[in-house]
């Protein structure tokens, strides 16, 4: 015997629940383009981008895209600069110089 609740809507047995806030959000592509400063354009290719799509959800015609998953997938392009290779070698060089 099973002791756990089951939720129902309207007859239809819910096996999971999901839940955006406000903090959340789905937004448009063009919400999107304000809060990402990419083009529209960009972001229609970035969602067939074979390597790493954008993931998005496509309800009737609309495209929508959650902010937590468009933060998580641009994190994957972040790019941090090389430092000066020169200029590492040349002060361990120095340092081992002068010890």
């Amino acid at each position: 015997m099973n002791h756990n609740p089951v939720a129902q809507v309207r007859g239809v047995l819910a096996e999971r629940v999901v839940v955006s806030t406000a903090l959340d959000p789905f937004l448009s592509l063009k919400a999107l383009a304000e809060y990402s400063s990419i083009s529209i354009r960009k972001l229609r290719d970035l969602l067939a981008e074979p390597a790493h799509p954008l993931p998005h959800y496509r309800i009737g015609g609309k495209i929508l895209v959650k902010r937590s998953e468009y933060d998580t997938w641009a994190a994957r392009y972040r790019y941090v600069g090389s430092g000066d290779v020169d200029a590492i070698v040349a002060s361990v060089l120095k340092d081992l110089r002068d010890s």
